[in-house]
């Protein structure tokens, strides 16, 4: 009797989530296909098409083959058995159609070689699991295999009861031998199902990495884009407000020195000396800002704070402006970033104040401290370009000033007084401090 695999598996449901889907109902879930998967099937199927060949003359040699036909037409068989397997994974389902039509073909009227040919039907069988990517006709191909299998092996036991030779080994011997060979299909076929479906499942899981990992590896690559933009934005700002506050205020003093040096050269060297002065300045915060970007760690002098307004004040005096510094309320609780921020709006109103309302305008810088919040205004009463808002003819330093604020949760508003010259106002939550108990 030829071994004939054959089983009607009891499987699972058609209806299971396959890689995170319904493949019984919803859209076919596909498992990609390796850039040499033609190379790789073909290739397995010339190495089972030659095996074949090969076990069929040495079974023919051995002799002990019941063969319906010469060995040339075994050979032949195992060509035609093997060869649909270079297109196995492209065509899962109709390559195990063929496999199985033909191993049916030949084992009933040609014979077929009992080695390769195992082989061969098994990954016929377990490839439509593995790489069908509609599962419900996957599930249903297998079935209508596994079943027609069933019957071909039932036929073939009943038929081969009535063989003479079973009357001289025995009733018991044979239904024994059929036992085995139910037995054997059960676990040929019930291995080929489950190791098809769990390599679905684990090519399906292996793919989500994938995909996780390309946009994990996206979402870096435009935080790492982002993080540079950021702190581009942020060294422009620094800039902007270290260099034009110091320029301004060199340009202005350098300016009254030409103006003073022939009538009155003791105030032409004040004035020189506040442009050395600002200079000086301006190298040390240059220092400081270069010292911090390389070090985040520790910065090499401390960043000015709401402490040092009055040095701030003090300089704009120095430079001929009538600046006067208002604090209300108490010291301020805020973090360093929220300190920065306030001292560069008040450095930035004071430079404007000076480009645009004049060195003679009354300035005032008013602190005001509240249990929420800090606010800070910078006010003159000169030639202030009437102005719709912030957006309306505003230059960098404004734009700088509203991003470096709203850093820290901040605000700033800024636009022509009524009775004339400019405003600015900035706002940042205080820290509130919890009580301990």
């Amino acid at each position: 009797m030829p071994a004939t695999p054959a089983v009607d598996v009891v499987p699972s449901p058609p209806d299971v989530a396959v890689g995170g889907a319904t493949a019984g109902g919803g859209r076919p879930l596909v498992r990609a296909l390796s850039p040499r998967w033609r190379r790789a099937d073909a290739i397995l199927a010339a190495v089972l098409v030659v095996a074949g060949v090969e076990l069929a003359y040495l079974s023919d040699f051995l002799g002990s083959m019941p063969w319906r036909q010469d060995v040339g037409w075994v050979a032949l068989g195992a060509v035609a058995l093997a060869l649909p397997l270079a297109w196995r994974r492209r065509f899962p389902v109709a390559v195990a159609a063929v496999v199985s039509l033909t191993y049916f073909a030949v084992s009933t009227w040609v014979g077929v070689e009992l080695y390769a040919s195992q082989v061969v039907l098994f990954l016929a069988f377990y490839t439509v699991g593995a790489w069908c990517p509609d599962r419900r006709r996957a599930f249903w191909a297998r079935t209508g295999i596994a079943a027609v299998m069933a019957v071909w092996l039932a036929w073939v036991m009943v038929d081969g009861f009535s063989d003479p030779e079973v009357g001289e080994r025995g009733v018991n011997a044979y239904f024994a031998m059929a036992g085995i060979q139910t037995l054997v299909n059960l676990a040929y076929f019930g291995a080929a199902w489950l190791f098809g479906d769990r390599a679905w499942r684990q090519a399906l899981a292996r793919q989500d990495l994938e995909a996780a990992h390309a946009e994990i590896r996206a979402q870096q690559e435009r935080l790492a884009e982002q993080a540079v933009s950021l702190e581009r934005l942020r060294i422009a700002r620094e800039l902007h407000d270290v260099v034009a506050h110091h320029v301004t205020a060199m340009g202005v003093q350098a300016g009254a020195a030409r103006l003073t040096l022939a009538a009155d050269p003791d105030a032409a060297a004040r004035h020189l000396h506040g442009v050395e002065s600002s200079a000086r300045e301006a190298v040390a915060e240059l220092k400081t800002m270069v010292h911090t970007l390389r070090d985040d760690a520790g910065a090499h002098s401390a960043l000015p704070t709401l402490e040092d307004l009055e040095g701030l004040v003090e300089e704009a005096r120095s430079g001929g402006q009538d600046v006067r510094l208002t604090r209300i309320g108490p010291p301020p609780s805020l973090t360093p970033p929220a300190e920065l921020a306030l001292y560069r709006v008040a450095q930035e109103g004071l430079t404007n104040a000076r480009k645009h309302a004049g060195p003679r305008a009354a300035v005032e810088v008013r602190l005001r401290t509240e249990p929420d919040r800090v606010e800070l205004e910078v006010s003159d009463d000169g030639r202030g370009a009437r102005s719709a808002g912030l957006a309306s003819g505003a230059g960098l330093g404004l734009v700088g000033m509203q991003e470096r604020v709203a850093s820290v949760g901040g605000a700033v508003q800024a636009g022509p007084k009524d009775s004339g010259g400019w405003l600015v106002r900035a706002e940042v939550p205080a820290v509130i401090e919890e009580e301990t108990p």
